[in-house]
């Protein structure tokens, strides 16, 4: 039987049973005494998911394994199998070769085994394949990965040739490290850059959140024609989902149409979230409802874009919709529904999500699940049941929770609720302005002007300063950012002149009590 016919049944297996019938012909027919064949009926067991199938007829193999099957049965079984089948590898007497290093440092890579990594790269030294392109850049790519970036930048700079696959995995390897800018140094010291090279950066960026670089990274890849893939445009949603750059987005998503990519899950889930944190719900829903796929992420990002805009009862009935699609929620999907009631103010639904999650849905709530009723509770002005949850919590409580407590406090002028919460914030956030301010304001408005006096007292003696707030705000496709008591923009002046004006005449009609004006860190 040739191994043209082997390959041609092996394409029309599907199931395990065709698995098996296959293995039972080819029996006969020489699987036992040819590993050429029988490196094609393990890929095939591995791309229908039976790997452990495979491994079982590998170890019942009858005759001496060549590194090609070696490295076929090393490359499609489970991590830490991997790592045992290169050990039984090396008893063998066999070499590895160019190969075998790039598919068990895969291995090394998912399970973190960063010291295993170690003593496959000094074998790699005693096999004289410390030079070997591929070998080395597996193990820049291991180093990086298990949190080494120093090694891959050694054994980077040790070569003495360098093709593109091994830049991409230092500039990879920054990126993922969060050292972005070192990345972009690699990247643009390259002599020659693929896809990859241009995603790898823009993605960096975007999960650093630095999504103005990303975006000026992007349209400098088009101006060179380098046509991005679902991978670029996913970090380039990202970066636009993080500025709140809605036009920009728009354009994107023009973009995902024209190239036929609208039915990617992953990228019209990343719409969703794009959309909905650049200020466009409706949009947000129109690209939900033109959906044919949903997965439990899909529906959880509505269910949170919902809640970012307050439509807790919107939240509500889309919840419902999605237990009538028969999609499972996940601890996640309850987060977005909870925090969509604290922002409409829906005590008594959140109230009910909360109490049902473990009974009604099997899922035991977390800390990030007590922390949105609680949330819910104080603003709401349940502050005696938001401090019993608090006590009642199976979880020490941590900054979010006792920052919630402190807001509600301020909130509802409750000053004892905010000392004790402070007390804890104190040893969780020494530094955090906004505890502290929230506190001596709490007290200010309470006419407790000494205890505000004594808060901001303890703020300066220990340097503790305002952190400035900021803003983004996009006009003809151009995001302008904006830092309190920063004057650098070039149209400072005539911004503060509208802005004052603006202010004067809501302070006119009554909407504003204060009788002193305070923008970007100047009095008006």
């Amino acid at each position: 039987m040739r191994v043209s016919d082997v390959v041609s049944l092996l394409k029309q297996c599907s199931s395990f049973k065709h698995i098996r019938q296959t293995h039972g012909v080819l029996i006969p027919r020489g699987l036992r005494n040819d590993n050429l064949i029988l490196a094609h009926f393990i890929q095939s067991c591995s791309s229908l998911g039976y790997s452990s199938y495979a491994y079982l007829v590998f170890t019942h193999h009858n005759k001496r394994h060549n590194i090609y099957l070696f490295n076929t049965m090393i490359n499609v079984v489970s991590p830490s199998e991997a790592v045992s089948l290169y050990n039984k590898l090396l008893l063998t007497g066999l070499r590895p070769d160019t190969y075998t290093f790039p598919f068990v440092l895969k291995a090394v890579i998912k399970l973190s085994a960063v010291e295993v990594g170690r003593q496959i790269h000094c074998q790699a030294l005693r096999t004289g394949l410390d030079s070997d392109v591929n070998a080395v850049t597996a193990l820049v790519r291991m180093y990086s990965c298990c949190g080494s970036i120093l090694d891959s930048r050694r054994m980077f700079d040790e070569m003495s040739f360098w093709d593109v696959a091994l830049w991409n995995a230092m500039v990879a390897g920054y990126a993922k490290a969060g050292d972005v800018d070192n990345a972009r140094k690699v990247f643009e010291q390259m002599p020659e850059r693929n896809l990859i090279s241009w995603t790898s950066v823009i993605a960096g960026y975007a999960q650093m959140k630095r999504p103005e670089e990303a975006i000026l990274l992007f349209k400098r890849m088009l101006l060179e024609n380098v046509e991005p893939d679902e991978v670029a445009i996913l970090a380039l949603l990202s970066a636009c989902a993080h500025l709140g750059s809605l036009r920009l987005g728009e354009r994107i998503h023009n973009y995902i149409q024209k190239r036929g990519f609208s039915r990617k899950l992953r990228l019209n889930n990343a719409l969703i979230d794009m959309y909905v944190k650049s200020g466009s719900i409706r949009k947000a829903l129109n690209v939900f409802e033109s959906m044919k796929e949903r997965s439990v992420v899909t529906w959880t990002t509505m269910l949170a874009g919902l809640a970012l805009h307050g439509l807790g009862r919107e939240a509500s009935v889309m919840f419902s919709r999605m237990e009538s699609a028969v999609v499972k929620p996940n601890d996640i999907t309850f987060i977005a529904v909870l925090s969509a009631c604290r922002h409409a103010g829906l005590v008594e639904m959140g109230r009910w999500y909360f109490n049902n999650m473990d009974s009604r849905y099997g899922i035991q709530p977390k800390i990030e699940h007590y922390g949105c009723m609680i949330d819910l509770l104080g603003r709401g002005g349940y502050l005696q049941e938001a401090w019993e949850l608090v006590k009642a919590m199976p979880f020490k409580a941590n900054a979010a929770i006792w920052g919630s407590l402190l807001g509600a406090s301020n909130m509802h002028g409750n000053a004892e609720l905010g000392e004790r919460a402070l007390q804890h914030l104190m040893v969780l956030e020494p530094y955090n302005s906004g505890n502290y301010m929230l506190l001596s304001n709490t007290y200010a408005a309470l006419d407790g002007w000494d205890e505000s006096g004594v808060v901001r007292k303890v703020m300066k003696d220990i340097g503790i300063k305002k952190m400035p707030g900021g803003s983004f705000i996009e006009v003809n496709n151009r995001v302008h950012k904006f830092i309190a008591g920063d004057t650098s923009h070039s149209e400072f002046n005539r911004i503060f002149e509208v802005a004052c004006e603006i202010f004067y005449q809501l302070k006119m009609i009554g909407n504003l009590q204060e009788e002193r004006i305070e923008l970007l860190g100047f009095d008006g």
